[in-house]
């Protein structure tokens, strides 16, 4: 097994981690994708995807107000009707970017999202454009350095495992998004008292893009002005720079 994709996953963790320090934006991210899970049922016990959207915020340090105000304003019915919407392109240095958005309205969303792109000179392009060279993946981390014995449990579930990365006392874990409750439910049924420290799906690089000098200042930038968009949920990319430059 080659183990590929976890490095580029933890150094879009490190590059994202600036435009996550903002706490107000983070809860009002979790709140708006807690009210679009919810209106599939407020109950977490009878919505897995909000139990766990639910249990992310948690660990995330979002109050329980945030939460429950989320949740109650789905529960009432009405309000806003949000769709996914999703924008892929080229950001500076050649880099390939996905950017996830909750959205009530598509067209403002899009002339946002291209103005992003267009003030540090990159260009947006069309469904598909790069997200063929990602990986759509179900991962999941917790505390271990015995990757034999996690492999083994996940192939007596016949789960389709991508990759297993061991790290610094830290094995994560990636399969196929279409194989997250699988994988979930192997990992709890054979480790009971596993603590997932990451259980999220995410759009993983195939390949890295290595930025220097003037690039990583624009995709600093680029990251920021994304970030400032109340509609944009995630961004997923594959550069790959060091912090410090």
């Amino acid at each position: 097994m080659v183990f590929s994709m976890g490095r580029a996953y933890q150094n879009r963790k490190l590059s994202m981690a600036k435009t996550s320090d903002m706490k107000a934006k983070v809860y009002s991210r979790y709140s708006r994708e807690i009210y679009v899970c919810a209106k599939g049922g407020i109950e977490p016990a009878g919505n897995l995807a909000l139990g766990v959207l639910i249990d992310r915020a948690k660990k995330d340090q979002v109050p329980a107000h945030v939460i429950d105000k989320a949740l109650e304003k789905a529960a009432g019915g009405g309000g806003e009707d949000f769709a996914v919407a999703r924008y892929e392109g080229y950001g500076p240095g050649s880099t390939m970017v996905i950017v996830d958005c909750l959205s009530d309205n598509p067209n403002r969303t899009f002339g946002d999202v291209r103005i992003c792109f267009n003030k540090v000179k990159a260009k947006i392009g069309t469904v598909g454009s790069v997200s063929h060279m990602f990986d759509h993946c179900a991962i999941f981390a917790f505390t271990g350095d015995d990757e034999d014995v996690v492999l083994e449990a996940l192939m007596d579930a016949d789960v389709d495992v991508t990759d297993i990365e061991v790290s610094d006392g830290k094995v994560t874990v990636f399969a196929p998004h279409t194989e997250y409750a699988k994988t979930k439910s192997a990992l709890k049924a054979a480790f009971p008292d596993i603590d997932l420290d990451v259980d999220e799906v995410q759009f993983v690089p195939q390949t890295s893009t290595v930025l220097e000098g003037e690039d990583i200042v624009l995709f600093e930038k680029f990251l920021e002005l994304l970030n400032y968009l109340d509609d944009v949920q995630n961004v997923f990319h594959n550069a790959e720079y060091s912090l410090d430059d």
